[in-house]
């Protein structure tokens, strides 16, 4: 019955956070609600609300699902955008994945399924 899910991420400050996901990670920005920011690209949609702690931030994330993770990861690892530990990689559960900080400190996850 589950369809689809939309992260809901924190955002420090809404000009950095629209500059940020649109210039570096290619989203495109869809609606700014009262500080309250919407991206889209490809079929992923992200959320990300106005946050005044900057400890918030650093605890939260997301992984989202890909296709042709080392395009993905051609394309943001020259933008300075990928966490120091978390380089492309395969990992045990069978996913080859990295990692960037946004600019307000979230993490996000990029995998794809690792075919036998």
């Amino acid at each position: 019955m589950l369809k689809s899910a939309v992260p809901v991420l924190a955002s420090l400050n809404e000009q950095e956070t629209i500059t940020f996901y649109t210039k570096k990670l290619g989203f495109t920005f869809y609606s700014n609600w009262e500080g309250y920011l919407i991206f889209g690209r490809d079929k992923i949609i992200l959320h990300l609300w106005p946050c005044k702690d900057p400890e918030i931030p650093k605890t939260t994330g997301c992984y989202i699902n890909v296709t042709d993770v080392d395009k993905l990861y051609t394309e943001f690892e020259p933008l300075g955008v990928v966490h120091p530990n978390g380089k492309l990689q395969e990992m045990p559960w069978k996913m080859k994945q990295f990692s960037i900080l946004d600019n307000n400190g979230n993490i996000i996850h990029f995998g794809e399924e690792i075919n036998d």
